[in-house]
């Protein structure tokens, strides 16, 4: 390559890489990005938009069994799982290509290749072709993170997979165990038991979808075992014994330990930050239990040096690597940045029913000392959601009772993870549960149960 020397160097081309190299582009930088694997990163390619075109053809299939509902008739329903997969596959190429097209009409330099920072302003990258020698004033790590592995539990390929081996199966599992219930894990359970797997989740702490209002995981728990998932909270899973084409999970639950048999596992227990043969600990970046440690502008400590997205710690979402990838490209050009707030970035899970939320918990609101309203509305109450045959689900909202202002939203039902950015511009615009009243919510949309719950949040709820 002619040009060797950039402005702005970012290692990773997932959400987080591949945004702050286009911004910074924009704003006049000469760019280059590095990259291991695919454009688009995990994200894309193996993460966020092939398990949402998988479970959208499970989807499709579980509403194919309702069709007598509708009066529509549906004779011989079946799925080629093969088919299904390659859907999901040709989805995420589609969309890495995109990426490689926003590249060059940025006119950003790509190096597909292992990157190291051997200096200060320095990159190397080992390609198919060789070393290649780099310099930038400024670099974004955004080197995103991978499926943790615990000792024992190790993915295989064959009996026990991580989300890549789920994402293409070598075969479509009969008796599943789904190990962790946060969104991957419960993702693929929700997947696999819809087109028939009979389906164990066991969660280490004392509920699924740990991170969710304590209301909403009861919520989804139920419905998760109204469709047939077995879910086990509080136990641990301790060993994993593979013979021939089973695995006997020992699991420890209330004390005791059990034994169940398997043909399939699902590791889902964490990630974590690819931070390794980088030449992050001979610069003095700091680094703890696998994550750079930054400031709220992604600063790590070393001039010119960022860090963005999944490497940078919690909350681990596509969107805000995206928004730091944005926020970095404008710092490094003397823009008035924004730094991310985590209690301010909404999280989904696409699982059946979906789930989604922002901001506070019921209970973490009243940790901080908040006193609080909360209002709660129901699915059934919705004409929309009636209509649509989704009356399972809710909607919670709570408020700081001296300033109206909205702490938390928290949904579970169909498309929530569409209707929560209401709330999350709410947020952002540090709305009052009067403003909120007194917008005209469109009828008949599922968007009137948002309205309905701040109402009730104040003894005003109408429909209910």
């Amino acid at each position: 390559m002619a040009d060797k020397s950039f402005d702005l160097i970012v290692i990773g081309a997932g959400p987080g890489g591949y945004v702050a190299a286009i911004r910074g582009a924009q704003l006049g930088m000469k760019v280059c990005i590095v990259e291991r694997e695919n454009l688009g990163g995990i994200c894309l390619n193996w993460g966020c938009i092939p398990t949402k075109a998988l479970l959208r053809s499970s989807e499709v299939f579980h509403l194919m069994h309702r069709a007598k509902e509708f009066g529509l008739k549906a004779d011989g329903i079946s799925y080629d799982l093969d088919a299904v997969v390659k859907r999901s596959r040709k989805v995420a190429g589609q969309l890495s290509g995109g990426i490689g097209h926003l590249m060059k009409k940025n006119k950003i330099t790509v190096v597909m290749g292992e990157a190291t920072i051997p200096a200060k302003g320095k990159v190397s990258v080992i390609t198919d072709k060789g070393t290649e020698d780099l310099t930038a004033k400024n670099i974004v790590l955004a080197t995103g993170a991978r499926a943790r592995e615990l000792p024992g539990l190790e993915a295989d390929g064959k009996l026990v997979w991580t989300y890549r081996h789920a994402l293409q199966p070598v075969h479509m599992p009969k008796k599943l165990l789904v190990i962790g219930s946060g969104a991957i894990g419960i993702e693929f359970a929700s997947f696999y038991n819809t087109l028939g797997a009979d389906t164990t989740v066991v969660e280490v702490m004392d509920r699924v979808l740990p991170v969710e209002d304590e209301e909403i995981s009861a919520f989804a728990k139920k419905s998760f075992e109204k469709q047939g998932m077995k879910i086990m909270q509080k136990a641990m899973v301790k060993k994993l014994n593979r013979a021939g084409d089973k695995v006997t999970a020992h699991i420890e639950v209330g004390g005791k330990t059990e034994t169940h048999e398997f043909d399939t596992v699902i590791s889902a227990v964490g990630i974590v930050g690819n931070v390794e043969n980088l030449g992050l600990e001979e610069l003095g970046v700091k680094i703890d239990r696998t994550h750079v440690v930054t400031d709220e502008y992604c600063r790590t400590g070393i001039d010119g040096l960022y860090a963005i997205g999944d490497i940078a710690g919690a909350p681990w979402l596509a969107h805000k690597a995206s928004h730091e990838g944005v926020m970095v490209a404008e710092l490094i050009a003397g823009k008035h940045a924004h730094p991310v707030k985590p209690e301010s970035i909404a999280g989904c899970t696409y699982c059946h029913p979906q789930v989604a939320s922002v901001g506070y918990t019921e209970a973490k609101a009243k940790e901080l000392g908040f006193e609080i309203k909360v209002g709660r509305f129901p699915f059934i109450g919705n004409g929309k959601a009636i209509a649509l045959g989704e009356e399972s689900g809710m909607i919670k909202t709570i408020f700081d009772a001296k300033t109206g202002e909205l702490l938390g939203a928290h949904m579970i039902g169909a498309e929530v993870t569409e209707l929560i950015q209401g709330y999350v511009v709410g947020r952002q615009l540090e709305t009052t549960e009067e403003d909120l009243m007194n917008t005209v919510f469109p009828h008949p949309t599922l968007s009137e149960m948002m309205h309905e719950s701040v109402l009730d949040a104040y003894g005003k709820v109408i429909h209910m």
